[in-house]
């Protein structure tokens, strides 16, 4: 179907990733911001806010700052979906890419959640912006749209390290809260809409501009009080004198004054073209294949032309001229119009057009966000239940819990598939409070009530969770695990997964032949199936049977692959990935390259934050491993804190069969020597925080964050210094980026 449409043989996501990044054409402008332009470059501040409400002209100024700059020139335009680190941060690194080669290199590995974006994916990004070998200008418009916590501690660790000599220039409609900690060092420069509004001789080139000649002064003047000097208000006035010799009369806020202006121009206009503005609001970006699709017109290109070239608040957001979006303000009120002229149902119907075009193109995120707004809840829920855990994959966990906060509680709870969805995203984070809380909303649902078609795969998806979750003992996890291997159709895309969990479960039995059989069926399954996740945890258990029977050869191909697949699938700092990190650290000091070892170690411990009592047996094993290499490099006090960290899992799940046992030949093993030197690593909850120091936030402020205590994080704070042998945050944060802790 694409291959038929203008989008030829590139893909929707691709044409709007590259929208974003494209630099906008300056239009000519009556009035110029030089001196605003060249007092913020001279400034020397690495970072330029240019804070006002909607219709200061922010993207005019930054669009002629980019056209007239000598420097390097990097552009993004956000949207409320890349209020996520795993979306915002590769997009800043495409749009830096063409001179920073770095940005380019690391732009498909930011991904993580939490702690692992802000403890990975930013410094990697602000790493590689700092060692960028040009100056640069990155432009970002429209910042008030990632306005999330995550965002915002994310985008202040890279923008912490732009060299001296290049600038990043951040428009929004408020000013971010950490531009008042930028200031405070002197790293920040404020545009302000005070340096933005319009004097009287202004006002009259715009006035000129748009061939409102007539107006004498005393007029304009009046214009210019009641606008007080607002661009946007000034700009409407001129087009409203233009067609009519009456003068403006409204007065009051920016928000009343715009809605009765564009009213005014908007009435002005043919019927046709002022519902095709209306109509096409729905989109936030919109081409001629869309509008048409959508619209169900015909001749949308025309009607395109017809809006750019009437000056009607249309920008461009390609170089070929396919897609557009309107200013921001403009498109409220149109939004606003749309529903009192043509009403709520007409506005859904748009939304689920618009829906349906962007899943025929493959374009399912943003599909999502058109079926919620056109109340679809039914397919909404459906498709997130789809995307939950690819997006899990790929980081966008911040995007589908916006998703699940707007469907609400009733809806999720109505859709089983979305619940066992969230309840799989929950574990294989390490998320204990999200986990339980669906893993019991799971088990309250009734098979009964559902079709009778879906009962069956329903039962063996619950029962693949509560294999997984191992809450009353290994000998019920591995007969739940028997009816999902038993049920899952061969085709079915947890096929591998429940091949994995009946292979776990027997070798929690002690069948290890059957483990065998089961982990070597699953990983080519999965392969096909493209599900990285059941390949980086069965091929170091098959790594580890090989371990037991002496065969370190074929030990170590099966965890190169294991670490091959993590790689490949850019899921470095997942829980999922510990045991085959920690496996092939193993591997690789047993061959005697103590650097690979450490290196994969220093991985593998940095992973374990999210192997909570969720997959319990997991986490035991990950911990026993990490420990085992750690007793080869001869670190028997890191050990010693991993095997207390196992009993602190089995205090909550404590019949785990084999993987208990491997605990307790760990303690006696550590019981025979007396425990001289090595190091006591972080616990999961300081590799939480620490991340968080590379930011300025507060003590109270990470503690929010984190949801704990101000007095638990000092405590914790306290523990990394002497851990790390540190004295201040920076001196923490330089020592954790040496140990592979931060960073890459």
């Amino acid at each position: 179907m694409l291959r038929d449409s203008v989008l030829g043989e590139r893909d929707l996501q691709t044409v709007l990733l590259a929208s974003k990044t494209e630099i906008p054409h300056p239009k000519s402008s009556a009035v110029r911001r030089t001196r605003q332009i060249s007092d913020a470059r001279s400034s020397g501040a690495r970072v330029v806010s240019v804070a006002a409400p909607a219709g200061y002209g922010k993207s005019t100024m930054l669009t002629e700052w980019a056209a007239t700059e000598s420097r390097q020139v990097a552009w993004v335009s956000l949207d409320r979906t890349d209020d996520d680190p795993a979306m915002l941060l590769p997009l800043i690194a495409a749009a830096c890419a063409p001179f920073s080669p770095l940005a380019d290199a690391v732009m498909a590995d930011m991904r993580g959640v939490g702690a692992n974006a802000l403890g990975r994916s930013a410094p990697m990004l602000a790493a590689a912006l700092a060692s960028t070998p040009d100056s640069f200008v990155l432009f970002i418009d429209d910042a008030h749209l990632v306005a999330s916590e995550e965002c915002q501690d994310a985008l202040e660790i890279v923008l912490s390290r732009i060299a001296p000599g290049s600038q990043v220039v951040l428009a929004s409609r408020q000013e971010s809260p950490l531009i008042a900690r930028l200031r405070s060092t002197g790293d920040a420069w404020d545009v302000s809409a005070a340096d933005l509004v319009f004097d009287h001789t202004e006002a009259r080139a715009v006035f000129a501009a748009a061939g409102a000649t007539e107006v004498d002064d005393d007029a304009l003047a009046e214009v210019v009080a009641r606008c007080e000097g607002w661009p946007t208000g000034l700009f409407l006035c001129a087009l409203v004198a233009r067609s009519s010799a009456e003068p403006v009369s409204a007065a009051g806020s920016d928000r009343y004054l715009a809605d009765y202006l564009y009213r005014e121009c908007l009435a002005r206009l043919p019927e046709d073209l002022q519902a095709f503005l209306r109509r096409s609001s729905v989109l936030e970006q919109l081409s001629p294949e869309i509008c048409n699709a959508v619209l169900d017109i015909e001749d949308a290109r025309a009607m395109i032309h017809r809006v750019e070239t009437g000056n009607l608040f249309l920008v461009r957001t390609d170089r070929n001229g396919e897609w557009f979006r309107f200013h921001a303000l403009f498109r409220e009120f149109l939004l606003a119009e749309l529903e009192r002229a043509e009403g709520a149902a007409a506005v859904a119907g748009l939304h689920r057009r618009a829906a349906a075009w962007h899943e025929a193109h493959e374009a399912p995120i943003l599909a999502v966000e058109h079926w919620i707004q056109a109340r679809e809840f039914e397919r909404a829920s459906g498709l997130v239940a789809e995307l939950g855990l690819g997006m899990y994959g790929t980081g966008q966990v911040s995007t589908v819990r916006r998703w699940l906060h707007e469907l609400g509680d009733d809806v999720l709870l109505a859709h089983p598939a979305l619940v066992i969805s969230m309840t799989w995203t929950a574990i294989l984070l390490g998320d204990v409070r999200a986990g339980e809380r669906w893993a019991a909303a799971l088990d309250d649902l009734r098979a009964e009530d559902l079709p009778e078609d879906d009962r069956v795969l329903f039962e063996s998806a619950r029962a693949m969770v509560r294999a997984t979750m191992c809450e009353h003992g290994y000998t019920k996890a591995r007969a739940d695990a028997a009816f999902a291997f038993a049920h899952e159709p061969a085709r079915s895309p947890w096929r591998d997964q429940a091949l994995h969990l009946y292979g776990i479960t027997a070798l929690l039995a002690g069948d290890e032949q059957t483990a065998r059989v089961a982990f070597a069926q699953a990983v080519p399954l999965a392969t096909a199936m493209g599900n990285p996740d059941t390949v980086i945890l069965s091929e170091p258990e098959l790594a580890l049977i090989a371990i037991d029977e002496g065969r370190w050869s074929v030990a170590a191909e099966h965890a190169h692959r294991g670490v091959e697949a993590i790689d490949a699938s850019h899921m470095e700092g997942y829980p999922t990935t510990a045991l085959a990190l920690a496996v092939a650290a193993r591997v690789a000091v047993h061959a005697g390259d103590h650097a690979a070892g450490m290196r994969l170690l220093a991985r593998g411990m940095r992973a374990r934050i999210g192997c909570t009592h969720l997959m319990p047996y997991l986490s035991v094993r990950v911990r026993v491993q990490l420990a085992r290499a750690h007793l080869m490099l001869g670190d028997r006090a890191a050990a010693a804190h991993l095997l207390r960290e196992c009993d602190d899992i089995m205090r909550i799940r404590s019949d785990l069969g084999t993987a208990g046992a491997q605990v307790e030949e760990l303690r006696m093993g550590l019981a025979v020597e007396p425990m001289t030197g090595g190091s006591i690593p972080l616990t999961p909850a300081e590799l939480r925080l620490l991340p968080y120091l590379q930011t300025h936030l507060t003590i109270a402020e990470i503690g929010k964050r984190l949801f704990v205590s101000r007095n638990t994080v000092s405590s914790q704070l306290g523990s990394i210094y002497r851990k790390l042998s540190a004295t201040s945050r920076s001196q923490a944060v330089e020592r954790a980026d040496a140990l592979g802790l931060l960073g890459d």
